[in-house]
C-alpha cells in the first residue's frame, strides 16, 4: 500500500510513502547543494566530471563527451566544459588530441575535491557507513525490481 507524498510522514508510516517522491527531492536538493557549492570557487558540475575523466587517465575529448553523455544535463554541456576547462589551463591537448591535465588542473582539481569531502561530510552527518550502504542496496535492488539498470 502506497500513501500520498507527505513530508511531514512520522516514522511509523514511512514504509507506505512513494519512493520517487523522496528520492526526487533528495536528489533535487542534494544537486542544488552540489552546484552551489561548486559555484563559490567558479567551477561546475561538469568542469568536475571532466576533470575526474581526464585524470583517470589521457582520453580523447571525444571520450570524455561520450562518458559523461548521460549525466549531462544537455548535449552540450561536456563539449563546454572541456573548452572552458582549456581556456582556464586546467586541460592541455597533445597532438594526438588526448587531454591531460596540466599541473594547474591537478591543483584544481584537488582543491575542488577538498570541498567536496566536507559537502559529503556535511550531507552524511548523522548516517553511518553502514546506514548509507543500505539505503543504495535498496535502491539498486528496486532498480533490479523494474528491470532498470543503473547508470
Amino acid at each position: 500500500m502506497t500513501a500520498t507524498a507527505d513530508p511531514g510522514a512520522t516514522d511509523d508510516v514511512l514504509a507506505a510513502q512513494p519512493v520517487g517522491y523522496w528520492t526526487g527531492v533528495t536528489h533535487q536538493a542534494v544537486v542544488r547543494r552540489l552546484r552551489d557549492t561548486l559555484a563559490t570557487i567558479d567551477v561546475t558540475q561538469p568542469h568536475w566530471w571532466t576533470l575526474t575523466r581526464v585524470a583517470a587517465g589521457e582520453p580523447t575529448r571525444e571520450d570524455v563527451v561520450t562518458q559523461l553523455a548521460g549525466v549531462a544535463d544537455g548535449p552540450d554541456d561536456i563539449p563546454r566544459a572541456i573548452d572552458q576547462l582549456l581556456h582556464r589551463g586546467w586541460l592541455g591537448s597533445g597532438i594526438d588530441g588526448r587531454l591531460q591535465l596540466t599541473d594547474a588542473g591537478r591543483e584544481a582539481q584537488g582543491r575542488i575535491k577538498l570541498l567536496l569531502t566536507g559537502l559529503r561530510a556535511e550531507l552524511h552527518e548523522g548516517i553511518t557507513d553502514d546506514e548509507y550502504a543500505a539505503a543504495l542496496r535498496v535502491l539498486r535492488r528496486m532498480l533490479g525490481n523494474l528491470g532498470a539498470a543503473p547508470g
